[in-house]
């Protein structure tokens, strides 16, 4: 599953080299493509790769809505036993395939790439350097550094991934939290085709926010210490200012250093209060229930057998449905008939 933004350049020699990939692995392999708002005539050559094989499905956003919901949408779509995830600009080596499957076989259920000799400038790679150690510093949980998006998820690691009901989606820290058995591969990190790389520092930014925000407090955290350090400093300014005027009978003098202490403290309560309003608002964006993305059409050649399959899908679904709400009417039954035996009579 490949979410794809404007990658028209590649997208014919990428969906060659993973067909020649998937076909020395298996007979029965799907690529699945969630086209993300593209703009440069990657729609129309992903229905015509479409049309030639049956095999291929796209996804067509109705806009740009991210590489997270892009994400989202193909894994929500996706239907086989085991779904890759890989982006779509040539950087993710396609060669690594057979080794994810064959962890996979010996009973993983998550085997993620460990990116090494990135092709980025100096310092884009001290940034995801610097990046992946504070966020394994500061996270609740153990998320493996230097682990993107590229990685292999059995099934039932993705139907739990579908479950989770946030907005804000940090992947290999959901793919961590889930659990089951989980291991590595090194896999070298390939140029890009191009150099213009199709998600910007703002929405690295905005990624690596979401990452913090979502599995660690400790910025809440950091400002109880400094607000008891802030209680304990103004504690011992008064004390040794009440101190000096009884017994000299003099006022300290200092309006410099008081004002700027005073700025100095004006400017971490803003900080904090900015802090704050982050988890607020993505507080907000939860609660306000808008779905993650939109799709617009789809691109595939249905076959017999891919009909079947989609029917027996559904079906799998509507039978979890169905016993997911037979268990629920059996403990309100259950509860009912409770409260009846322990009420007076």
């Amino acid at each position: 599953m490949l979410p794809l933004l404007n990658e028209a350049a590649i997208l014919r020699s990428l969906t060659s080299k993973l067909k020649e990939t998937l076909s020395a692995l298996t007979q029965d392999w799907r690529i699945l493509f969630v086209n993300d708002g593209s703009t440069d005539g990657s729609s129309e050559l992903l229905d015509h790769l479409a049309r030639e094989d049956s095999r291929l499905h796209a996804i067509h956003l109705s806009r740009n809505f991210g590489h997270t919901a892009a994400v989202r949408a193909g894994l929500d779509y996706a239907s086989k036993d085991v779904v890759v995830l890989m982006d779509s600009d040539g950087q993710d080596d396609p060669d690594a395939i057979s080794a994810l499957v064959r962890n996979w076989r010996q009973g993983y259920d998550v085997v993620y790439a460990i990116r090494f000799a990135r092709k980025e400038s100096l310092w884009k790679r001290s940034l995801f350097y610097a990046f992946y150690r504070v966020l394994a510093w500061v996270s609740s949980i153990a998320i493996p550094r230097d682990a993107g998006n590229y990685s292999l998820m059995d099934r039932r690691v993705v139907e739990q991934l579908r479950l989770l009901p946030e907005s804000d989606r940090y992947l290999p820290g959901l793919r961590t939290w889930v659990g089951f058995r989980q291991t590595s591969v090194q896999v070298e990190r390939l140029p890009r085709h191009d150099v213009y790389p199709r998600v910007r520092l703002k929405g690295l930014i905005s990624l690596a926010k979401t990452a913090f925000f979502s599995f660690s407090r400790v910025p809440l955290h950091f400002f109880y210490l400094l607000a008891c350090a802030s209680a304990l400093v103004s504690l011992f300014s008064i004390s040794f200012s009440l101190y000096h005027k009884i017994f000299t009978g003099l006022a300290i003098p200092g309006w410099a250093s008081v004002t700027s202490v005073s700025a100095f403290f004006g400017a971490i309560n803003s900080l904090g209060i900015a802090i704050l309003g982050e988890y607020v608002a993505r507080i907000y964006d939860q609660v306000r229930g808008r779905p993650s993305y939109i799709i617009a059409r789809h691109s595939h050649h249905a076959t017999t057998e891919d009909e079947d399959e989609t029917r027996n899908q559904q079906h799998h679904t509507l039978v979890e449905e169905l016993v997911g709400l037979e268990t629920s009417i059996q403990s309100m039954i259950a509860s009912d008939l409770s409260m009846m035996r322990t009420s007076p009579s």
